[in-house]
């Protein structure tokens, strides 16, 4: 009896949990964003190494993309053939929160990756008004890339 009961509560539970996260009928959510780089291999290699994104299934087959699952519904899909020239500004970025920016910095020292605050002093971070640690440096094609802490702030 108390089993079953269990079970019954249990089940009652994940049915809210799942509807609560289903799509709204209007809606809208992120499916992917894309990319368009200059060596694919050498991309791919920084997403990985850096961000420790995992690779995702790649539908085309092709050797030209590479696909990194970023959350449960949403992708980072880089596509090969850019020119290697193409001028990037800060103000175009992608912005993803760790635990500590401190710990990811490491990370980048140890790649040897130079990152900066929003002003461009080498190897120091904004803080932001709101108490948010941000840095910023960019991949092999030159696109920005911000890391912060917002998503993990006690607030």
């Amino acid at each position: 009896m108390k089993r079953s009961l269990l079970i019954f509560i249990f089940g009652c539970l994940l049915s809210v949990t799942l509807k609560a996260q289903a799509p709204k009928k209007d809606s809208i959510m992120l499916n992917h964003m894309a990319m368009y780089v200059h060596d694919l291999k050498k991309s791919t290699q920084f997403y990985e190494t850096i961000l420790r994104f995992k690779k995702a299934d790649e539908p085309f087959k092709d050797g030209k993309h590479t696909w990194f699952d970023l959350g449960p519904t949403s992708r980072l899909h880089l596509i090969e053939g850019a020119p290697n020239d193409i001028p990037r500004d800060k103000n175009d970025h992608l912005c993803f929160s760790v635990p500590s920016v401190d710990d990811f910095i490491a990370r980048l020292e140890k790649n040897n990756v130079f990152y900066s605050n929003w002003k461009g002093e080498p190897k120091t971070f904004t803080l932001r008004v709101d108490g948010v640690k941000q840095i910023y440096f960019q991949d092999p094609d030159g696109h920005w890339i911000e890391i912060n802490d917002d998503g993990f702030k006690k607030k």
